[in-house]
């Protein structure tokens, strides 16, 4: 069979997505399109420079790896960088850096002077635009984690290059407390402390709707839409909220148009993707797509523990490591309860005197969730493990060779490594001092059976099943 470039990149992919998951196949690979074949090298097109100095520093091995599988040991890969866009909304050169600002690049050179500022009190004007941004909100104080890693490095390219890359619009979407507004607003204050003279503005959708009632009234409709756009940055908060508002969504519209035309940067949040806003006009909901959608989704537990660690370190925290865990393991859907906990923990300890521990940490949390997990701890899988294969514990966590015994305690290592927060040092001391290196060759010893032996791998089943029923019975 004649190797073509789409036969040897729809080969590399089936590779690739063995490798990556499916999150991030969908955003570095999906989009890559093969364009040309030449003996060993393989030229692939992607969107943006980003986007291949993204896969260069992150993905070079494996692509490496899967065109020297197809093309062999001299195969190579080679990029073309998509330089226009098929949309023509995005060819749209930028202002010169020389235009005065008052003329700002907007018909009939409007006077700034005589433009309200819907943010001061009527009849005060005031030509310094204040960004609305709260100087707490960087990226320093932003946890990078698999739940977020795709936004926070959009968020920088923006912040690097606000209006200059494929991430216009940068819609960041999300569930409640994820931090959505504290990425938003880090791009902001990312932009000004990079000195670029950039004029930042955030708001919130609700302030922006009731902008434009106030407008409405005074008939300065003109005076809004001329001050919107005169910022080079623009944050939009929580525009699910611009639902079903016909006006707001028709000013809007036109404010987005004039702003993306002339090359600045729009960021909005949202709390669902752009293909899920109800309400939204189908041109507003299009433009939203023209750029990068980026979720931010719930944080694992290494990632909340790591949040909770820094705000800490910010309020000269000291609380003991039993306790964080405790919280991370109970509070997992929103980083902002992670911070309430924390806050009420503290205020806890002072007033009534007492010691940070886990009691305390459990009579706070239940002002927080409404049941706390049911935490499945190494020693209750042993005391299971140990009655299935009809053993002591004692005998579990020793040190003999017998193979019944092996295996039991191989199985228990396994269970303990998938069903706990715990560390492989932690569980290795809980079979008699092992090391984690043991606990990794046991559990591998455990996959290898589950992968050959069909009656073993009904006994895991089975066990596993007996941890949670009994942990619901609780």
């Amino acid at each position: 069979m004649v190797k073509t470039y789409d036969t040897v990149w729809d080969s590399c992919l089936r590779t690739i997505r063995r490798n990556v998951n499916n999150q991030s196949f969908k955003t570095w690979f999906e989009p890559i399109r093969a364009v040309h074949l030449d003996q060993d090298a393989l030229t692939i097109q992607v969107p943006n420079k980003f986007f291949y100095e993204w896969l260069e520093e992150h993905y070079v091995s494996l692509l490496k790896m899967t065109i020297r599988q197809e093309l062999g040991d001299r195969g190579r890969l080679e990029y073309q960088i998509l330089m226009g866009p098929k949309r023509d909304t995005t060819s749209i050169p930028k202002p010169s850096s020389s235009t005065p600002r008052k003329d700002i690049n907007m018909p009939g050179g409007i006077d700034t002077g005589n433009i309200k500022n819907p943010f001061v009190i009527p009849g005060i004007k005031k030509l310094k635009i204040d960004p609305q941004l709260n100087p707490s909100y960087t990226f320093d104080n932003f946890i990078e984690g698999d739940c977020n890693r795709l936004a926070r490095s959009a968020g920088l390219a923006v912040a690097n290059k606000p209006g200059g890359t494929a991430f216009n619009p940068l819609v960041i979407f999300g569930d409640v407390g994820l931090g959505k507004t504290h990425l938003a607003q880090a791009i902001g204050n990312d932009v000004i402390t990079n000195g670029s003279n950039k004029t930042v503005l955030y708001v919130s959708s609700e302030k922006f709707t009731n902008q434009i009632i106030e407008s409405i009234k005074n008939n300065a409709v003109n005076d809004f839409v001329n001050f919107y756009q005169l910022v080079d940055v623009l944050i939009v908060d929580d525009i699910q909220f611009l639902a079903n508002k016909v006006k707001t969504q028709e000013i809007f519209f036109h404010i987005f148009n004039q702003l993306h035309q002339n090359g600045k940067q729009l960021i909005l949040t949202s709390d669902r993707p752009p293909k899920d806003l109800d309400g939204m006009e189908e041109r507003l909901i299009s433009r939203f797509k023209w750029g990068l959608s980026a979720d931010l989704s719930q944080p694992a537990l290494e990632t909340r523990m790591a949040i909770l660690e820094s705000k800490m370190v910010q309020e000269g925290l000291d609380i003991p490591y039993d306790v964080t865990e405790f919280i991370c393991y109970n509070i997992k859907n929103n980083i902002r309860e992670l911070e309430g906990v924390l806050i009420s923990l503290v205020a806890q300890s002072m007033l009534n005197r007492r010691e940070i521990d886990i009691d305390l940490a459990k009579e706070v949390i239940k002002n927080f969730v409404s049941q706390m997990s049911k935490e499945i701890t190494v020693e209750f899988i042993q005391d299971l493990v140990a009655d299935h294969f009809d053993l002591s514990v004692d005998k579990l966590k020793g040190q003999t060779r017998k193979r019944s015994i092996v295996i039991a305690r191989q199985l228990s290592m396994y269970l303990a490594k998938n069903l706990t927060n715990k560390s492989l040092k932690s569980i290795g001391e809980n079979f008699g001092g092992r090391d984690h290196s043991t606990v990794i060759y046991s559990c591998k010893a455990v996959q290898d059976l589950l992968d050959t032996d069909m009656i073993f791998k009904d006994t895991v089943v089975d066990l596993e099943k007996k941890i949670k029923m009994s942990l619901n019975e609780k």
